[in-house]
């Protein structure tokens, strides 16, 4: 996918696919968040890195299970179009789910969407992690 037109093309077309933007991309983005973000990916070349998650997820095991479950404290804030949602009894049966958050707006690109949302609920969980010291 290393860069020519198409492949800047392809990350702003993510853009308006995986975020709450009802098809008018520029409604979420200014030019200068899509522009800086094309921009990162073709003059870091990190763009292949970024893919090997997915990758990898599809060509080895995957190392989350019941049997090794992880115990760190997780919050998981589920935005309405993001790609997958898993349920909640699922990410229970390997994280240890302490906070479930379900936004009204938000997508893939949260932390650009609706990041005053999130940073509230990140605030919300350590308080509850504090507290529970």
């Amino acid at each position: 996918m290393y860069f020519e037109g198409v492949g800047h093309t392809w990350i702003v077309e993510k853009f308006r696919a995986w975020s709450d933007c009802g098809g008018d991309v520029g409604r979420r983005f200014s030019k200068d968040v899509l522009l800086t973000n094309v921009m990162l990916s073709w003059v870091t070349g990190c763009i292949n890195a970024s893919f090997w998650p997915y990758y990898a997820r599809h060509h080895g095991p995957w190392p989350l299970s019941e049997e090794r479950p992880v115990r760190v404290p997780t919050a998981y804030a589920s935005f309405p179009r993001e790609i997958l949602h898993p349920p909640r009894a699922w990410a229970e049966r390997v994280y240890a789910i302490r906070r479930w958050t379900v936004m009204p707006a938000g997508g893939h690109f949260a932390a650009l969407e609706e990041p005053e949302a999130l940073a509230a609920d990140l605030r919300a969980f350590f308080r509850e992690l504090r507290s529970a010291r």
